[in-house]
């Protein structure tokens, strides 16, 4: 087929179609609606939506992959153009260039501006433009604060837990010992001595209880065997 072929069919583009799904290029030569490159060889890369576009067949020719119409490509015969042939490049018939005249160099079209000028439009120009603030880094947030509190009020230790804004434990009474072992953890002069201070007056008023109660009963007791003697 030579450069004024009838263009490509519509079965030879469905066989070009199955043959790029099967990894195929095949090869097609450019007829006389293609222009200068007619009878060159070229491969087919693609094809797109004819919809779109009439020039739906993509050709690889020479490093341009360009669309063509199927008219402007046919099938090309067993043995063309094993390799792709390059577009020759068209030669340009010299032009002696004419002297070139240097414009008179110009800035807006405004008079010359003197050097005094000039400094004082650069010191405006400098004032005008907002100065870079620097820009400071957040820095990553932590956990909020644990804030654990040991208290003594009317005669009762009790501890609370506290993260930030979020209670973890409310107040719970815990025994003397205890809070004894809590305060001997905290290395702090006075802290210590006053918990002492505190747990020797609860003592103390314990045993004046005690001994309260141990008269009271002693009374009982005397009062409970007189009755049985009485009996």
């Amino acid at each position: 087929m030579g450069a004024a072929g009838r263009g490509l069919s519509t079965d030879e583009v469905q066989s070009i179609r199955e043959a790029l799904a099967a990894g195929r290029k095949p090869r097609v030569v450019f007829t006389a609606s293609a222009g200068q490159i007619a009878g060159q060889v070229g491969q087919v890369v693609g094809l797109t939506d004819p919809a779109e576009s009439d020039e739906f067949v993509v050709v690889r020719f020479g490093r341009d992959e360009l669309p063509f119409s199927p008219t402007d490509v046919e099938v090309a015969p067993k043995g063309a153009g094993r390799r792709v042939a390059e577009p020759k490049a068209e030669v340009e018939p010299v032009v002696e260039p004419e002297p070139v005249v240097e414009p008179e160099f110009v800035l807006d079209q405004r008079p010359p501006v003197r050097r005094e000028e000039q400094r004082v439009e650069t010191v405006e120009a400098a004032e005008a433009k907002p100065a870079r603030r620097p820009v400071k880094a957040a820095k990553p947030k932590g956990p909020a604060g644990l804030t654990v509190t040991l208290a003594y009020a009317e005669g009762e230790w009790t501890v609370a837990a506290q993260q930030g804004s979020k209670s973890l434990a409310k107040p719970y009474v815990v025994k003397p010992a205890e809070a004894l072992r809590m305060v001997a953890l905290v290395d702090v002069p006075g802290v210590q001595e006053a918990v002492e201070q505190i747990l020797a007056a609860e003592r103390s008023e314990a045993e004046q209880q005690a001994e309260k109660l141990r008269a009271e009963l002693a009374e009982i007791e005397a009062r409970l065997a007189e009755l049985r003697e009485a009996g």
